[in-house]
Formats: structure tokens, C-alpha cells, sequence
């Protein structure tokens, strides 16, 4: 065998070598994102028109994440919280639509004092999906039907659900759950 086809030999093995790790790193990097953001991962694919978008998108995202101080609540801040939680509730009966957007504030309270930037519904979004995408949905929702309410346009049982929805996400944040 001659040298030139040993080397023609070597360098397409070394090529397939390359070849393979690459899309074995691809792979696992995406089943990363996958597991890490759960729906989010998908919402974003549709969002973002492609893979590769999203997984732009959701890799800034973590990397945002990354930078941000989240902190656990000492367990006298958590029951500060829990009580407020429980006195909006229990004004849910006579004032539905204030419960709501007092809930909407409650949760960006909390939010803020766990680390996370409370700039805007989206940015609340994009740095939740990192530890909690998948109760992202039900924060949508619950925000979907908070923005109704204001326009005077949701029922008494949409805005029970928006409360569900709401206390689902408040109690992964006041106990410092992950939704992964």
C-alpha cells in the first residue's frame, strides 16, 4: 500500500471521526436545551422558525441566566410571602379582578427579591424559562386573562384559572422548586 493511499485513508477516517463528534455534541447539546426548557423549547422552535434559531435564542438565554444572582428567600421572607399570597386570596371573593392583577404584582415582588430583573412581561419570560419553563404556560395564561380583566373582558372563571395559574408559578418561586 502506498503512502499516498494510506494518507487518503487516514484523513478520511479522521474526517468521520470529526464528523460524528460533532453531531454527538449537537445531539446532547440539544437534548440539553430540551430537558432544561421543556415547552419552552418547542414554543420557541415555532417562535423563532427553525432549530437552530431557537437554540440561539435559548443558549443566550442560559447564559443570561447565568449572570444573575437568584437567591433562596430565608424562611421568615418566605412566610412574609405565603401570608400576602393567602390575604389576596381571600379578597378573591369580593374583588376578583383586583385579586388578580395583586397576584400578578405579588409574583413580580417575589420574583424581583429571588435576583430575577422584573423589566417587562417578556423579559420575565425569557429569564423564568430557564429554572421554570414549564410552568410558563400557566403564567401566560394567567397574565393572557390579568390583561382582560383590565379591558373588563374576563369572566369571573377566567379569572379563577389566572389565580391557579398564578399560584402555581408564586409557590415554584417562594420554595425555590425547579420546574425541570
Amino acid at each position: 500500500m502506498s503512502t499516498n493511499v494510506l494518507i487518503a485513508i487516514i484523513v478520511v477516517a479522521a474526517v468521520v471521526v470529526i464528523a460524528l463528534t460533532t453531531m454527538l455534541w449537537m445531539l446532547a447539546r440539544r437534548r440539553h436545551l430540551r430537558e432544561r426548557f421543556g415547552p419552552e423549547y418547542e414554543r420557541t422552535v415555532e417562535e423563532r422558525g427553525g432549530i437552530r434559531s431557537a437554540e440561539r435564542d435559548l443558549r443566550a438565554r442560559e447564559e443570561r441566566h447565568d449572570q444573575l444572582d437568584i437567591k433562596e428567600l430565608p424562611p421568615e421572607r418566605r412566610q412574609q410571602y405565603a401570608d400576602k399570597w393567602t390575604a389576596v386570596q381571600q379578597q378573591f371573593v369580593d374583588r376578583p379582578d383586583a385579586s388578580v392583577g395583586e397576584a400578578d404584582e405579588l409574583v413580580t415582588l417575589l420574583m424581583g427579591e429571588r435576583g430575577y430583573p422584573t423589566e417587562g412581561y417578556r423579559g420575565q419570560l425569557r429569564d423564568l424559562s430557564v429554572e421554570h419553563g414549564r410552568t410558563l404556560e400557566e403564567y401566560r395564561a394567567a397574565h393572557a386573562v390579568k390583561v382582560r380583566s383590565g379591558a373588563g373582558e374576563a369572566t369571573t372563571e377566567e379569572l379563577r384559572g389566572a389565580m391557579v395559574h398564578y399560584r402555581t408559578l408564586f409557590e415554584e418561586l417562594l420554595s425555590d422548586r425547579r420546574s425541570r
